[in-house]
């Protein structure tokens, strides 16, 4: 690559905002550098979002690859903050222009009861190791977390990643099931013809399998669950509308696989038997200024061999970024500016708190058209006088370049080199040579449809 003088940008993340960002900057001429903490850089698509989406997985996936294939964009696998690189460092040294970070929320919000903590894998467990796992577990290599998903597990949560977990828990109670009564099924069979249709097709119900089914517990009502979005400027009418929507996707969802709901009941207390949680103390709640508030006097136990928590994701704790509760301290969040940085930005789920996919390509699209426009400066016309002035004779070019470089504080073809230089160490160190579809192609993991064979069709 034959480098001009610009802006050079570090995006640490390349999932669906870090990409989209890169993409952004890339088109007007931005070098972007993608540092990713994992080998592939899918983030939650990979991770997060059941393997039973498979045409969305790999469609997503796909959009990806193509940003980070961009001119001007590279790649940097197998590189965390707070691993193989230093936030200070990083925002010091490096010589940035601007760093993003779109390293998404990977650490789950504790449940919050005292002591709780001390049973994981003793009876409690989280949502994202558990659902990284259920991805996963089927690789020949797979050296992850493991569960044994019981009958009879209790979940905390209420959001549509609850549902995720909730569905996770009766595809593997009712598969394992239907195996020790010899009948042939596999996770992608049963989740899309739903539990109770394969059932009633085998002459079969839960009962007769001998299973209860896990149990979702909710603090609020069914209808202030966040299964259908609510509109800022919502009417009466159009309110009453979307909690219909919300109780009729509650109802079809359980309808289709079998699990047990409570709402307006919250975890008070964990319930430990011989050295393992067995469950917890729940008490019913009312809403009160749109609050849950605990009733006294309406506990009891729910004994539960697993205790699932699936109450949300926060982003994980880096050494030098100051926090606001569980999130990052966040000076801006429309532009993501951080608090005390005047040149770090954060965008996708570190910000917006949503996991969704479409949040985060608009807030990875909105930080990086504000990173252009108003931080840097940069506009699509300043781009192209770049490339025109830069377009002259050998003879005249450094001189007819030097006023507009200090004009818009680009940085210079030695300072670029410098970044390029300490990036190419890390592609080193990580055993990346810069090929990033053969990388890809080297690292994607053997999908659950492919041992299968699966022929049918997944969104």
């Amino acid at each position: 690559m034959e480098w001009i003088p610009g802006h050079f940008v570090a995006i640490v993340g390349g999932a669906v905002a870090g990409s989209e960002a890169a993409y952004r900057l890339s088109q007007r001429g931005i070098y972007c550098v993608v540092f990713e903490q994992n080998a592939l850089p899918y983030g939650k698509i990979e991770d997060g979002l059941p393997m039973w989406h498979v045409k969305l997985r790999n469609a997503e996936e796909g959009k990806i690859d193509d940003k980070l294939t961009q001119s001007r964009v590279f790649f940097v696998p197998k590189a965390g903050l707070g691993r193989e690189l230093d936030f200070h460092d990083l925002v010091d040294n490096w010589g940035f222009s601007a760093i993003l970070l779109a390293n998404g929320a990977w650490r789950d919000r504790p449940l919050p009861i005292p002591g709780v903590d001390d049973y994981v894998d003793q009876g409690l467990a989280y949502q994202n190791p558990l659902v990284h796992w259920f991805n996963h577990k089927h690789e020949p290599n797979y050296n992850g977390p493991r569960f044994d998903i019981p009958d009879n597990a209790l979940i905390v949560g209420g959001g549509l990643a609850s549902l995720d977990v909730v569905k996770i828990v009766m595809l593997e109670t009712v598969l394992a099931a239907l195996r020790r009564r010899g009948i042939a099924a596999d996770l992608l069979t049963l989740e899309h013809d739903t539990i109770s249709k394969f059932l009633q097709a085998h002459d079969l119900t839960r009962e007769a399998l001998g299973l209860q089914g896990c149990t979702l517990v909710y603090r609020r009502r069914i209808i202030d669950m966040p299964l259908a979005e609510m509109p800022p400027d919502a009417t009466p009418e159009r309110v009453q509308i979307v909690h219909h929507g919300r109780e009729k996707i509650l109802h079809n969802f359980q309808a289709k696989y079998l699990f047990r709901f409570m709402e307006l009941t919250a975890p008070v207390e964990k319930f430990v038997e011989d050295g393992r949680l067995t469950g917890l103390k729940l008490a019913r709640t009312e809403m009160k200024d749109g609050r849950p508030v605990i009733l006294p006097g309406t506990e009891f136990i729910h004994r539960a061999p697993l205790v699932i928590s699936s109450i949300g994701s926060i982003p994980d704790l880096i050494p030098g970024i100051a926090m606001d509760g569980e999130l990052y301290k966040i000076r801006d969040s429309e532009t993501g500016q951080f608090e005390g940085f005047s040149n770090v930005f954060g965008l996708g789920n570190v910000v917006t708190g949503r996991g969704n996919i479409k949040a985060s390509f608009d807030h990875g699209r909105q930080v990086a058209e504000t990173v252009m426009e108003d931080f840097l400066a940069w506009r699509q016309e300043d781009y192209e006088e770049l490339l025109r002035r830069g377009g002259v004779v050998a003879g005249q070019r450094a001189e007819n370049i030097a006023d507009f470089l200090n004009t818009k504080k680009l940085l210079s073809l030695e300072q670029i080199e410098k970044i390029h230089q300490r990036l190419r160490r890390l592609q080193e160190q990580a055993g990346y040579d810069g090929d990033y579809r053969n990388w890809i192609a080297r690292h994607r993991p053997v999908r659950y449809e492919e041992l299968i064979g699966w022929k049918g069709k997944h969104g």
